[in-house]
C-alpha cells in the first residue's frame, strides 16, 4: 500500500479577463456563423420596443386627454391601447423563444462535440489509467448548464436593450426633463453593477476550486483512511484538510462582500429612480410636466424599465459568471492534475494479511494520497466483496518455490504483484487485498475459483488494463500502470472470453499483433493449434473471414493462433477456451505452454488445472498457490472445485 495525502491547488488568480480573451474569438465566429437568427431575433425585440413604449404612452394620453380633460371615452381608448400592447406581448415573447433554439441548440451541440473530442483524444492517445474523470460531468451538467446560462443571458440582455429603449423613448416623448431626474440614478446603478463583475467573478472562482479542493481532499481522505493510519500520515492530512477548510471559508467571505456591494447596486438601480422621481415632482410640476406625463413614467419605470434591469442584473450576475467559468472548463485549455513524485522510506514487515507498507518520507513535502481512477463497477471479476491475501514467494524470498519449473533468482519474474489492492468503489470490500504473486519466466499458472471471484480481474491487473488502487503490478520487472498501449502489447497478449475476429482475411487476423510474420510462422501456429481445419474450410489463409459465420469455438481458435504468433512474452487467457471441446482445449494449452514465454490461464477445468506448473486459487479469504497435488491438500474451496469438476467428491492425495 502507497500512502499519500489529498493535494489540491487552490490559488485561483484568474479575474475572469483570461477567460473572456480565450473564449471571445470562440464566441464570435459561433455568433458571426448565425446572423441570420440574430436578425430576426433583433426584429422581434423591436416589437418589443414598441409594446413598452405604449404602455406607458397609453396611460398618460389616458390621464391628459381622457380623464382629466373630461372625455372619458378617450381616456378609455387609450387604455385600450395600453391592454392592447400587453396582449401583443404573448406572440412576441412566442417569436422570440422560437429564434432562441436556433442559437442554444447548436451551441449545446458544439459543447458536446467538444467535450466528447476532448475527452477521447487524450483516452485514444495515452496507456491506461488516464481516462479524463470529469468527461461526464462535461458531458451532462455543464453543457446543459452553459446552454440554460446562454439562453436566460439573451433572453434578459435582449429584453433589457429593447424595452429600456422604447421605455426612455416614452419618457422622452413625455417630457425630456423626465430623463434628467431618472437617468443619474439608474446609470449610477447600472456602473456600480457592472464595476463588480470582474471582481465577483473572480471570487466565484475562487470559491468553486476551494470547494472542489475540499472535497476532492475529503472524498481521497476517507478511500485511504486505513493507509494513513498505517503510515502514520493522519495528522498531516487532517492539517491539510484544516487549511483547505480555511482557504474554502475565505473564499466564501470575500464572494458574500462582492454579494452585498452587487445587492447594493441592484437597490440604487432598481429602487433610486422611482424615489428621485417622487421627490422631483414639484420641480417637475414647475418645468411644465403633466399629472399624465407623471403617472406614464412611474408606469414606464415600475413596469418595464426597472424589471429588465433587475432581470439582467440577476442574470449577469448569476448566469454571465456561471456560463463564462463553465465554457472556460469545456473549451478552455487543459489543467493536467498534478502528478507529486512517490518516496519510498521504508517497507515494515507484513502483519495481518495487510501487505508491505511503504510509508512516505515528509521532509519538507506533503504526502499525498494515490489518486489513480478506481475501476468501473461490473468490470473484469465483478463487484464482488471477497478479501484475498496470497503468501506467494517472490524472487529473494526464503520460501522456496512452490512446484513446477524452479525459479530462477538471477533472472527477472515474468509476472510480479507487490502487495495489489483493487476496490470497485470507496465503501466496497476490496476484491483483492494486498496480494503478491511471482511467475517465473517460461511458467505456466492456472488460476481458479468461484465466479465472480476475480479471476478476471486478477488478469486485467496484469494486462495493464485496470489500475489497481493500491500496490504495484510488474511484467518483466517494468510497471504496467500508466504505459502506452504499444509498450503494453509488446509485453503481453490478453485473450477474453468473447474472442475477437474482424472481417479481412484469415491471415490478417493471425498477423494482427505480429504483422511482419513469415508464411512459415503461420503454417506453424496454424499446425500447433489445430486450425487447418477452418483454413481449409475458409479456402487459404487469404480467404476472407466473415466473424458472423464462425462458430464460438472457431472465433477462439482463431484469437488464440493469434496470440502464439505474437511476439509478446507473456500470454494471458482468461477462459479463452471455454467454447472448445476437452481435446481442442487441451492441444491449444498445451501449444502455447510450449511457445516460448509464460502462460497464464484462468482454467474453467480442471484438466487446465493440472497441467499447469502451479495452480493460484482465490477463494475470497485467503490465496493459496502451488502445485496442484499441494493445493489440493491446503485448500478446500479446491478439494470442492475439484470434485465439481470430476462429478463427485475429491479424494487428498
Amino acid at each position: 500500500m502507497t500512502c499519500r495525502a489529498p493535494s489540491a491547488d487552490t490559488r485561483e488568480t484568474d479575474d475572469g479577463s483570461g477567460a473572456v480573451r480565450r473564449l471571445a474569438p470562440h464566441a464570435r465566429r459561433f455568433l458571426a456563423r448565425r446572423s441570420g437568427v440574430l436578425v430576426r431575433l433583433a426584429l422581434w425585440s423591436l416589437a418589443e420596443t414598441g409594446q413598452a413604449f405604449l404602455v406607458g404612452h397609453g396611460v398618460a394620453r389616458a390621464v391628459d386627454q381622457g380623464f382629466l380633460a373630461g372625455d372619458t371615452r378617450r381616456g378609455l381608448l387609450w387604455l385600450t391601447v395600453a391592454l392592447v400592447a400587453v396582449l401583443l406581448g404573448a406572440p412576441v415573447i412566442r417569436g422570440v423563444f422560437a429564434e432562441l433554439a436556433g442559437l442554444t441548440e447548436p451551441l449545446r451541440d458544439g459543447l458536446v462535440r467538444h467535450a466528447v473530442d476532448r475527452s477521447l483524444g487524450p483516452a485514444a492517445a495515452g496507456g491506461p489509467g488516464g481516462t479524463d474523470r470529469a468527461a461526464v460531468s462535461r458531458l451532462t451538467n455543464q453543457v446543459e448548464i452553459a446552454r440554460d446560462s446562454f439562453a436566460g443571458l439573451v433572453l434578459t440582455l435582449r429584453s433589457f436593450v429593447f424595452t429600456a429603449a422604447g421605455a426612455l423613448l416614452g419618457l422622452l416623448s413625455l417630457h425630456p426633463s423626465l430623463l434628467v431626474v431618472v437617468l443619474p440614478p439608474l446609470s449610477l446603478g447600472l456602473g456600480l453593477f457592472l464595476v463588480t463583475l470582474r471582481p465577483m467573478a473572480a471570487a466565484q472562482r475562487r470559491a468553486l476550486a476551494a470547494d472542489e479542493a475540499l472535497g476532492d481532499h475529503a472524498a481521497r481522505s476517507r478511500a485511504a483512511l486505513r493507509d494513513l493510519t498505517a503510515c502514520g500520515t493522519g495528522p498531516a492530512v487532517a492539517r491539510r484538510g484544516a487549511q483547505l477548510i480555511e482557504d474554502a471559508a475565505a473564499a466564501a467571505r470575500v464572494l458574500a462582500g462582492w454579494a452585498a456591494v452587487r445587492t447594493a447596486a441592484l437597490g440604487v438601480a432598481g429602487h433610486l429612480p422611482v424615489l428621485a422621481l417622487l421627490l422631483a415632482v414639484p420641480w417637475l410640476r414647475g418645468q411644465g410636466v403633466t399629472a399624465g406625463a407623471l403617472l406614464g413614467a412611474f408606469t414606464y419605470l415600475v413596469q418595464s424599465l426597472l424589471p429588465a434591469l433587475h432581470t439582467l442584473m440577476t442574470a449577469l450576475g448569476a448566469a454571465g459568471s456561471r456560463l463564462l467559468v463553465v465554457l472556460d472548463r469545456i473549451i478552455g485549455p487543459e489543467r493536467p492534475e498534478p502528478r507529486p513524485e512517490r518516496t519510498r522510506a521504508a517497507e515494515p514487515e507484513r502483519a495481518g494479511g495487510l501487505g508491505s507498507v511503504r510509508a512516505l518520507a515528509a521532509t519538507g513535502t506533503e504526502p499525498a494520497l494515490a489518486a489513480a481512477p478506481r475501476p468501473a463497477p461490473g468490470a473484469g471479476g465483478g463487484a464482488v466483496t471477497a478479501r484475498a491475501t496470497a503468501a506467494i514467494p517472490r524472487p529473494g524470498d526464503d520460501a522456496p518455490h512452490l512446484g513446477g519449473r524452479p525459479a530462477d533468482r538471477a533472472r527477472t519474474a515474468a509476472v510480479e504483484l507487490r502487495s495489489v489492492t483493487l476496490s470497485y468503489g470507496v465503501r466496497a470490500e476490496p476484491v483483492l487485498d494486498s496480494l503478491d504473486l511471482c511467475v517465473a519466466p517460461g511458467e505456466h499458472l492456472a488460476v481458479v475459483g468461484p465466479s465472480g471471484i476475480g479471476k478476471s480481474t486478477l488478469t486485467r491487473l496484469v494486462a495493464g488494463t485496470l489500475v489497481p488502487s493500491g500496490g504495484e503490478v510488474r511484467v518483466d520487472g517494468r510497471e504496467v500502470t500508466g504505459r502506452p498501449p504499444a509498450e503494453l502489447a509488446a509485453l503481453r497478449v490478453l485473450v477474453p472470453q468473447e474472442a475477437y475476429v474482424f472481417s479481412g482475411t484469415l491471415s490478417d487476423n493471425l498477423t494482427y499483433l505480429r504483422p511482419g510474420a513469415s508464411r512459415a510462422d503461420l503454417d506453424a501456429a496454424v499446425d500447433a493449434l489445430g486450425l487447418w481445419p477452418l483454413v481449409e474450410r475458409l479456402g487459404g489463409l487469404d480467404a476472407p473471414v466473415r466473424p458472423a459465420e464462425l462458430s464460438h469455438g472457431e472465433r477462439q481458435l482463431v484469437a488464440l493462433t493469434r496470440a502464439w504468433v505474437s511476439p509478446a512474452p507473456l500470454l494471458l487467457l482468461d477462459e479463452a477456451t471455454c467454447h472448445l471441446d476437452p481435446a481442442a482445449e487441451a492441444r491449444a494449452e498445451e501449444a502455447l505452454a510450449r511457445r516460448p514465454g509464460t502462460l497464464l490461464v484462468v482454467a474453467h477445468r480442471l484438466s487446465s488445472a493440472v497441467r499447469a506448473d502451479r495452480v493460484l486459487v482465490l477463494d475470497g479469504t485467503d490465496a493459496v498457490c502451488g502445485t496442484h497435488d499441494e493445493v489440493l491438500d491446503r485448500s478446500p474451496l479446491y478439494r470442492d472445485l475439484t470434485g465439481h469438476w470430476q462429478g463427485g467428491p475429491a479424494r487428498r492425495r
